[in-house]
């Protein structure tokens, strides 16, 4: 028969290190674990929940948009600098389209101010007497994202930044409310939390990440999984010359109907008064 062992007093150094001695809930290892994934899915669906309620988060608009537009200052010197380089090597295929790049860029800049206004405008007219409504939410990153957040800190409003752990870390634009500022660990919960309080989406200019939100929206609005919302596409030019809607409509892939589910705006105002008649909200300027 086994001896039983009984040790006085406290437990022994090796044993108070053991992983297994570590409790559960304070153990990042065994959390980590891919048999603990349900768990870490419920932790991210929750923690964002949880806190949203209790800053009294009502409704929300989500605002979507390159990380890569900057203000027009800085895009007008980032055409500078890739102009004098091109001076240095005036056949260099690199430079030259850097510079077509950095032309185009200059172009669209003026969307960060129009996001910037667009979170002021939202912000300074639903964050009045204690009330959170249409509370701005971006993915947190800098670009079109920063501007809305900055539009809403420009009045002293909240904002809410969602963040997602990415191979090449993205840092929180300085403008989130820090009580709102979230990161996650799976695009899938992030997405949620995009619609779970949302009544319009705001799509500027952006990348793969833009229009795999809007897409996603749009299917979700077309399958009538989400009702009532709100989608606004931000530069008709620049939506009309990336995506052949009336090809889809032509080829039969979507219906006439479809092309409803959206709208175009060209300014914050034009965008925020789209909104507020759909919803009811007394518009300012």
């Amino acid at each position: 028969m086994a001896k039983t062992v009984r040790h006085h007093g406290t437990l022994p150094k090796t044993l108070q290190q053991s992983p297994s001695y570590r409790r559960a809930d304070r153990d990042i290892e065994f959390l980590n674990r891919d048999e603990l994934r349900p768990i870490r899915l419920q932790l991210e669906l929750l923690k964002p929940e949880l806190i949203q309620q209790e800053e009294g988060i009502q409704s929300t608009i989500v605002v979507f948009g390159s990380a890569r537009l900057v203000e027009p200052a800085e895009a007008r010197a980032r055409l500078t600098k890739a102009l004098a380089a091109l001076a240095r090597k005036p056949k260099d295929r690199v430079r030259r389209q850097a510079v077509a790049v950095a032309r185009r860029q200059v172009k669209l800049a003026p969307f960060y101010d129009e996001a910037r206004e667009f979170g002021r405008l939202v912000s300074s007219t639903c964050q009045i007497d204690g009330r959170c409504d249409f509370v701005v939410v971006t993915g947190g990153g800098p670009g079109i994202m920063e501007a809305a957040n900055r539009g809403a800190a420009d009045v002293g409003a909240k904002s809410v930044g969602l963040n997602i752990t990415l191979p090449h870390e993205q840092t929180p634009n300085p403008y989130i409310t820090p009580s709102l500022c979230f990161q996650f660990k799976y695009f899938a919960i992030r997405k949620m939390h995009f619609l779970l309080r949302a009544r319009a989406l705001v799509a500027f200019p952006g990348g793969f990440g833009t229009l795999d939100e809007l897409f996603e929206t749009l299917t979700l609005t077309q399958t009538g999984k989400v009702e009532g919302l709100t989608i606004i596409l931000m530069g008709r030019a620049f939506w009309e010359h990336l995506i052949n809607w009336p090809a889809l409509v032509e080829a039969g892939l979507i219906s006439e109907k479809d092309l409803a589910l959206f709208h175009y705006a060209e300014t914050a105002q034009e965008a925020w008064d789209l909104i507020s008649r759909n919803h009811g909200v007394a518009s300012i300027k």
